[in-house]
């Protein structure tokens, strides 16, 4: 089930014919006897619906009670407006004709053309003849004749609707596509059109011919109606229909129903509701069907409000019955795990709090959701002060958690970083920062010696704190070298001092934000390399680093960092092969080349300090102009870290590299558009996934193919395959076919 688009498409608004507001405007031409006046503007005939006109001439006869118009002739009445060649307006009939070149500009900005118009009842009813209108998004609509009725209901016989362009060296030829029907009714106070006896032609030749049909006048945003049948084959499915209805609700609300019925499962129905308040918003997603013989659902919601100024609070729940019933019926958002939380947020002058509580749901058989966490609750809290009056700032981090498991770690946290940050530049281009920090957390676990810490321990309570002082200098060296452009070196030094800390290895402090030890150029400088407070790293070391760029004078750059760590002793606090557990670093670079506006690369790497050998490495290459570029990228990662607390003594799995490749490309020509990629496992010398799609596009109408194949395995389905064609007829709907 896809997300229905807000607009009523296959039901249609009306075309609003302005023409008939001109009724009102001859009323004041009657006088007692015939004269003939030169171009002038007459002032308001009415108090109640002032109206005005120009023409060259003007010619009154008394005895018939007519007036006549002639010449360039201009009628106004508050935004709208007529212009014709010659208007009679017979005072004793009340009907006025206009001849000649007739155009009416009607208020909402549609603009209607005609050969003929005959107006009465106070611009309430008339005809008008060989009518042609402009409608908003380059809607055209034309009719052989209208006729309105009470202000509201315009008939109109043998019409024909299109938004696309004539073309310019023969406006006779059909347009791409057109809607022609023998008669339609056009609603202009709820702006609907409704066709009766329809064909839809492409490039003049008929294709679908549809009894009645009906969509929203082009300017209007939100429209009731039935949305346009989304229909195709699945192998989970069989043949499957979904029709979709949207209901405007009100001006703060709409809601979208989609009943779906296949050959192989359901009936299901899903439900979008939106709901805009002042103080926030509201939206809900929601399905019920027959799966396999049994009841499925799912349920995603989300809202955010504001308490105040300072506070709002939300919620976000997304629940199912299972990954298979997501993917069988093209539910949105599919993920291998759902994330549900409520929170309670504040901002204040430098400062931002937060309280929430999170549950998590698994959806692939490869995860167990008993081993899923829940997060009831978790607190947060941050403040950056002004500089004080030594100069630097002064900044608060806090935050405490209770983690819940029915099979793993249970645990409790509360944590507290406070430091002191200056920067200052010296006299000869020296940039200096000074950081002093220091971090501590306290803990209580039960379940410690079950995943993921496999502690040796069942309870235990623990505590840490790590101070640490650190001086950085970037010494930046620049020099214009004219037209060669202009060139940089920086060398970068950090010293850092600490207590040598925790090796963690039999620890009693439990891990819970710390699992990534991910050694990059963009960790090489940080204080702490472990992203969270559970593992703070110590001891006295030094970093040293060499920044490079040079910028040329036609634009391009070339930008690269290389880099190590040094400490006074080895850390086993590191994984292996990790690049950070030895005196010495794994050597850590980056390179951005971009020559030209056609080509750039971007890599990242790091190198083992003695062997040179490649532990991890990542790059994305693109090259050729926008109507024509490709692009490949890598990587590779010589562990995986994550797998080391799946079981005790850590997983095979993680001891194997992950070797992974991926191209692609796409392409623009004028209307037309085609893209597609890969991803191969080289490590196992298997494709990952494939993708290719293209697509044509201009004023009116847009054609749209994709085809994808999943190559993994989800939940044992061995991969899957979709095929989609979408057609769209521009201010009308979409019309695809979807397969899988």
């Amino acid at each position: 089930m896809r997300p229905a688009t807000r607009r009523a498409r296959l039901l249609a608004p009306a075309l609003l014919v302005p023409a008939v507001v001109v009724v009102g405007l001859f009323v004041a031409g009657a006088g007692a006897a015939q004269t003939r006046m030169p171009s002038q503007t007459i002032a308001p005939v009415k108090q109640d619906a002032p109206v005005y006109y120009q023409a060259d001439t003007a010619e009154y006869d008394r005895e018939p009670g007519v007036v006549t118009l002639t010449g360039h002739v201009e009628f106004w009445q508050d935004a709208r407006m007529l212009l014709a060649d010659k208007v009679v307006y017979n005072r004793v009939t009340d009907i006025a004709t206009a001849t000649g070149h007739i155009v009416l500009l009607e208020q909402d900005g549609q603009t209607v053309f005609a050969d003929q118009a005959e107006l009465s009842g106070g611009m309430k009813d008339g005809v008008l003849t060989g009518m042609r209108a402009l409608l908003a998004e380059n809607g055209r609509l034309a009719a052989n004749g209208v006729r309105r009725t009470d202000g509201r209901i315009n008939e109109l016989a043998r019409v024909v609707y299109s938004t696309c362009d004539l073309c310019t060296t023969d406006p006779s030829r059909a347009p791409l596509w057109q809607i022609r029907a023998a008669e339609a009714v056009q609603d202009t106070e709820n702006k609907m059109i409704e066709y009766h006896d329809t064909i839809i032609d492409f490039f003049g030749v008929p294709v679908l011919w549809l009894p009645y049909l009906t969509h929203p006048d082009p300017s209007q945003k939100r429209a009731s109606g039935l949305l346009t049948p989304s229909f195709g084959l699945s192998k989970h499915l069989g043949g499957f229909l979904a029709e979709p209805y949207y209901w405007v609700i009100d001006g703060q609300s709409d809601a979208t129903i989609t009943p779906t019925v296949a050959t192989r499962n359901g009936p299901a129905v899903e439900l979008g509701y939106r709901r805009r308040f002042n103080d926030g918003t509201l939206s809900i997603n929601a399905s019920i069907a027959n799966h396999d013989g049994e009841a499925g659902a799912h349920l995603f919601a989300r809202g955010s409000f504001a308490i105040d100024e300072t506070w709002r609070w939300g919620f976000d729940v997304q629940r199912t019955t299972s990954l298979n019933y997501m993917r069988d019926f093209r539910i949105a958002g599919t993920q291998t795990v759902l994330t549900s939380q409520a929170y309670l947020e504040g901002f204040g002058q430098g400062a931002w709090t937060r309280l929430d509580a999170r549950a998590y749901q698994a959806l692939s058989t490869s995860i167990k959701r008993e081993t899923l966490p829940y997060v009831l609750p978790r607190y947060q809290y941050s403040f950056l002060s002004e500089p004080t009056w030594l100069g630097g700032r002064f900044s608060v981090e806090a935050g405490a958690f209770n983690v819940f498991r029915y099979t793993g770690t249970n645990d409790q946290r509360g944590a507290l970083g406070l430091a002191w940050q200056d920067g200052r530049i010296g006299r000869f281009g020296d940039v200096w920062d000074v950081q002093l920090r220091v971090d501590g957390s306290a803990y209580w676990a039960h379940q410690y010696d079950q995943q993921p810490n496999f502690g040796s321990h069942g309870t235990v309570n623990a505590a840490q704190a790590m101070p640490t002082a650190a001086v950085k200098l970037n010494w930046p060296l620049m020099r214009d070298a004219g037209s060669w452009g202009v060139q940089m070196v920086e060398p970068i030094v950090q010293a850092i001092a600490a207590p040598q800390g925790s090796s963690y290895v039999r620890t009693l402090i439990p891990n819970e934000d710390s699992l990534d030890q991910d050694f990059t150029d963009a960790t090489l400088f940080a204080l702490n390399r472990f992203p969270g407070y559970d593992r703070l790293e110590g001891g006295l070391r030094v970093n040293v680093g060499l920044h490079a760029n040079w910028t040329l004078p036609g634009g391009g750059a070339v930008d690269g960092l290389v880099g190590q760590g040094y400490r006074a002793r080895s850390d086993k606090a590191f994984l292996t092969d990790s690049g950070m557990d030895k005196t010495a670093s794994d050597i850590v670079s980056h390179l951005n080349f971009t020559p030209t506006g056609w080509f750039d690369i971007t890599t990242r790497q790091r190198f083992d300090k003695t062997s040179a050998k490649v532990r991890f490495a990542e790059g994305l290459a693109s090259w050729g102009p926008q109507y024509a570029r490709f692009s490949a990228g890598y990587t590779y990662s010589l562990t995986n870290p994550y797998f080391y607390f799946d079981t005790p003594g850590g997983s095979a799995l993680a001891t194997k590299p992950r070797n992974e490749g991926v191209l692609g490309f796409s392409a623009t020509e004028g209307p037309w558009r085609v893209h597609g990629s890969g991803r191969r496992d080289l490590r196992q010398n298997k494709l990952v996934s494939l993708a290719v799609g293209g697509a044509y596009e201009d004023e009116c109408f847009i054609f749209d193919v994709s085809f994808q194949r999943r190559y993994t395995s989800i939940n044992n389905d061995h991969g899957a395959s979709t095929i989609l064609f979408e057609v769209t007829l521009k201010t009308i709907g979409e019309f695809g076919f979807h397969a899988l």
